[in-house]
């Protein structure tokens, strides 16, 4: 690691804590030319992780639009926002712990589906109808009766 003051190759690790609930390790370091201290984080390198879009195109995985859609959802609804983020941990854990680096939007609308099913059926109604492209009433309803019959 060089110093970002005089360039020099050689620090040595003065303190290393944790960082971002132990995702991200903090280091102090010291510049054994110049002898000043900096701040360096080591982080886990990931293998990106390719979305299909509907349309057959591919972006990145963001983090922000599972939290984005489903914060939607939840809107005006007593589900709190660290809810919705530890949701969305869990989903980009599980599909970086699988193989696939390629993942349909499909699987993860299924994948949210399922966690908002247990936070909120309200929110879960609201997103599968965004999702799943009700295209009318009846669809609607059928939805709320499978609901209604899984809570029985």
């Amino acid at each position: 690691m060089r110093c970002p003051y005089c360039s020099y190759s050689e620090s040595k690790v003065i303190d290393s804590r944790p960082a971002e609930e132990g995702t991200t390790i903090r280091r102090r370091r010291e510049c054994l030319s110049c002898g000043k201290r900096f701040t360096t984080y080591e982080i886990i390198e990931r293998l990106p992780l390719l979305v299909i879009k509907r349309d057959g195109s591919r972006q990145s995985f963001d983090r922000m639009k599972v939290i984005g859609g489903m914060v939607k959802a939840c809107e005006k609804r007593p589900v709190p926002v660290d809810q919705i983020e530890r949701v969305a941990d869990e989903i980009e854990q599980e599909l970086q712990s699988s193989l696939e680096r390629e993942v349909s939007s499909a699987q993860i609308g299924e994948m949210i589906m399922d966690r908002l099913k247990d936070l909120d059926q309200v929110a879960y109604v609201r997103f599968a109808s965004v999702y799943r492209q009700f295209k009318d009433i009846n669809t609607f309803l059928d939805e709320l009766n499978k609901l209604l019959k899984e809570s029985r």
